[in-house]
This record gives C-alpha cells, structure tokens and sequence, in this order.
C-alpha cells in the first residue's frame, strides 16, 4: 500500500468502498431491516465524505485517464443501489429514524451529483498518469497477488508453451467437427499444419458454437439454466459435497460494470446460510448492433454452459461454501484469489473430463477456447505492465492467437489497464491445482476417490493452493 499509494491515483478505490459500503448491508437478509436500515444510513451520512476526500487525495497526475473514465461511468450507481435496497423500505423504520434516513439520501444524491461534475468536468479532461506499473512494482505485486513459487519469466514461459498445446489439440477437435462439410476447409491430419491452416480450421470449427447464442433478453434465463444443469452433473456423478445455502443469479450492480462480464459473490466469511450471488453484467443499452453480435458470440450458448461452471457448480459457488463451512475467521478473511480463480478454471476441465456434454465436441472446443482465455490473461497482463504492450499487440494475442471477439477483447484491454497482477491468478491457480491433483493421485493410487480429493482440498479454505497441496500430501509447510 505504502509503494502503490493507490488512494493517491485510482478513483475506483473510493467509489467501490461508497458502493460496496451499501450494496454489502443491503442485499442478504443477514440481520432484520430495520437493524441494516439504521446502519445503512449511518454510511449513508459518511460516503458525501469520502467522496470529497477523494477529490483532495487523487493527483491529476497520476490518475490514468481509463480509471478515470470507468469511474465516470459507475459514479451514479451508487444511487440505484439506494433506489433499489433502501429507498422502499424506508416505512419499516420509526418516524424520527426514516427522517434521519431521508436526510441521508438527500446529502448523498447531492454528493454524487456534486463528484459527478468533477469527474467530467475535472478528472477525465485531466487525468494524466500511466496505467502501467513498470517491472519492479509489478513483481512486488505479483509476489503477494500470487504467493506461488512461478516468477514472472516462469509464468510466461509455461503460458506460452500451453497456448501452443492447446491451439494444436484445438485443431484436431475442429478438424473432426468439419470433417463431413464439403464446404469447409480440408485440414490435414497426418501432417502438421502450417500456422495458417491452424487458424483456419478453428476459426471455421468455432463458428458453428458461434451460431448457437443466447438473445440479450434470455442471457440471465440461460445462464440459470445452465447452472441447474451443472448441478445436476456434479450431483449424478458424485463430484462434490453439494451447498445447502441458495444461489440466485443477478444483474451486476451499476456500480461494479465496466471491468468483469461476470463473478460470483459469496457470503462474508461470518455470514452463514446466506446465498451467494452470480452476477452477469447486462448488454449496455448505448451498444451498435456491430458490439452486441460480437458479445453474444464470445458469449455463445455453450460458453455460458462454461461460464456458469466456473461462476457457479463447481466453482466458486462450491468453492465459497466449502470455504465457510470449515470457519477460521483469518483464513476466511484472507483466502487467497489465486486458489479461487485456479479452482474455478481447474472445474472447467474437469467437467469436461467427467463427461460434461460428452456427446458435444464443439463444447469441448469452446472449453479449450475459454481455457486460452486464461492462458492469454497470464502473457498479457505483464505484456501490458512490464513490456509496454499497445493495444494492437494485446488485441492480436486474444482475437488471433486466443480466437476471442473483438467485444470481449477489447473489455479485456480496459481490464488490463484498470487491474495489475489479477490477470495472471487464473493460469498460476490452475496450474498448481492440477500439479496438486496429479500428486495426491500418485500418492493414493488405487485409493484415489475425486469427490473425496474435492471436498478435501475445498475444506482447507482458499490458502494459496501451494499451501493446500503441503496440507494434501502432509508435507511440512514452508
């Protein structure tokens, strides 16, 4: 904190604590209303504050111009938090109590639209700092995001030598997919492929999931439908203890978009029961046709199958409720994203080996696309702050190299550029809980059951999954 001074240059540290500060009171029944009313209006008083702290603490300088705009673009979110949790609910407070709580939401409208207007007027046409974190800060950064042995040139070296494992075993998928099309075009399976007749056949295999996508109104239904399918999986064939606590499937709050399309929001690490929260980020309304196509074929029908397994069953939904049933207020508190992304990624895979959609091939296609995914997170995110990367450069790894859509591409650029050491979670998370898995299987042998391996490795919380394999194989931790 003392060497990144984020409070220093990154509006959305504030405008996350006002949202959050609410939004977390507010949307699980943790304690009666009347109880998170009151409290919420004491936040309510405070966040006009804080906001103004933020104008005196940002250095114009400093502040790169998309955190900046994102910022600009979320800032009145957290009125439609307020118009949607307290606003209606103001009557189950005492008179004296629902007075005090409209004052509150007189003064934070007028806050907000008072950091509005120097958002636009001020922050955005001045803004002048660079997102990139440059290579010592961002491998002091990494060591702590990470806490995994792989350094920077060890994640880069692995990452690039699986984008070429999976490109090729993508090719022998797409070449089977096309084998009865005379339209397509011929891949040659004796032989290696040239480099353009790798991309070829992917691209023509890839566009037949494309053609199956949701609708922009059904992108929530399908996703709910996908996850009870999911579940239904992993309960058949025995993958996992299943939650007992609910998930519900949301519209991600205003104040949230702009930088994920997705995520899973567990209880907090004392809550117990509560239900989590998959939260999709609707289509923004201001989007071309062009930018909505793009979304819903990145997006396709099976992505969303994949999507809702990595959000949801198994993934972090089941890795959430695992956490919280085996309580260490500490290590609840501080789990470690590593582990978390690195599960979500690892239940991709081994749904898929599970038989997931067996009779499928272009799931399995899209499976390893969405896994490229992760693979370009890793090369991109130090591309982007240690190597200089332009937009061209980070654009051709994910549309050319990782078969993305320019829609999703691009919001993964802004992602970048807004984020730092993040990215790289999901690849380093994942590789560690396959070398894991691949150990405790050695180790075992014969005995080796998969939903017992699960749910013992889920029940240690989220450590850093180095930390959790020396609790697998009873190692001494170091």
């Amino acid at each position: 904190m003392a060497t990144l001074r984020r409070e220093s240059w990154d509006p959305q540290l504030y405008t996350g604590l006002a949202g959050s500060a609410i939004y977390s009171l507010m949307a699980r029944d943790f304690a009666p209303l009347p109880d998170r009313l009151r409290s919420a209006t004491s936040r309510l008083e405070k966040i006009p504050g804080l906001l103004a702290q933020a104008r005196d603490n940002l250095d114009l300088s400093r502040v790169p111009k998309i955190h900046a705009e994102t910022v600009a673009q979320q800032n009145r979110g957290i009125l439609s938090i307020v118009n949607t949790f307290i606003t209606p609910n103001i009557d189950q407070l005492r008179p004296g109590e629902a007075e005090r709580l409209r004052a509150a939401i007189a003064q934070l409208e007028s806050a907000v639209e008072e950091h509005q207007r120097w958002l636009d007027s001020t922050l955005v046409p001045h803004a002048a700092g660079d997102f990139r974190l440059g290579a010592e800060k961002y491998d002091r950064k990494l060591h702590f995001a990470l806490n995994s042995a792989l350094s920077r040139s060890e994640i880069r070296r692995r990452a690039e030598a699986e984008l070429e494992r999976v490109r090729a075993e993508m090719y022998g998928i797409a070449a089977t997919v096309l084998a009865d099309d005379p339209q397509a075009p011929k891949a040659r399976i004796a032989d290696a492929p040239t480099a353009v007749e790798q991309q070829g056949i992917i691209e023509a295999a890839l566009e037949r999931a494309y053609a199956e996508h949701p609708t922009p109104a059904n992108l929530a239904s399908d996703a709910e439908a996908a996850l009870q399918s999911s579940t239904d999986f992993v309960r058949e064939h025995a993958l996992a203890t299943l939650p007992d606590a609910p998930v519900q499937i949301i519209l991600m709050p205003e104040f949230q978009r702009g930088v994920a399309v997705a995520y899973c929001d567990s209880p907090g690490p004392l809550d117990k029961g509560l239900q989590t929260f998959y939260a999709i980020s609707p289509i923004p309304d201001n989007w071309a046709p062009a930018q909505v196509e793009s979304f819903l074929r990145e997006y396709n029908s099976r992505m969303i199958q994949l999507l809702s397994i990595h959000e949801g069953m198994p993934g972090h939904y089941l890795e959430g409720w695992h956490s919280a049933k085996f309580p260490s207020t500490l290590r609840a508190v501080l789990r470690s994203g590593t582990f978390a992304e690195g599960w979500a990624v690892y239940t991709e895979k081994m749904m898929a080996d599970a038989g997931y959609l067996d009779n499928d091939p272009l799931f399995k296609l899209v499976q390893l696309k969405f896994y490229l995914r992760t693979i370009a997170n890793a090369i991109l995110d130090q591309g982007v702050h240690v190597d200089g990367w332009t937009r061209e450069r980070a654009m051709r790894l994910m549309t050319h190299d990782a078969f993305q859509q320019e829609s999703e591409a691009a919001g993964k650029w802004v992602r970048a550029q807004l984020t730092s050491a993040q990215l790289p979670t999901y690849f380093v998370g994942v590789q560690e809980h396959i070398d894991t898995r691949k150990a405790v299987e050695e180790k075992l042998g014969d005995d080796f059951d998969l939903k017992t391996y699960h749910d013992q490795v889920l029940s240690h919380g989220a450590p850093p999954v180095r930390f959790a394999r020396q609790l697998m194989l009873d190692e001494p931790i170091q």
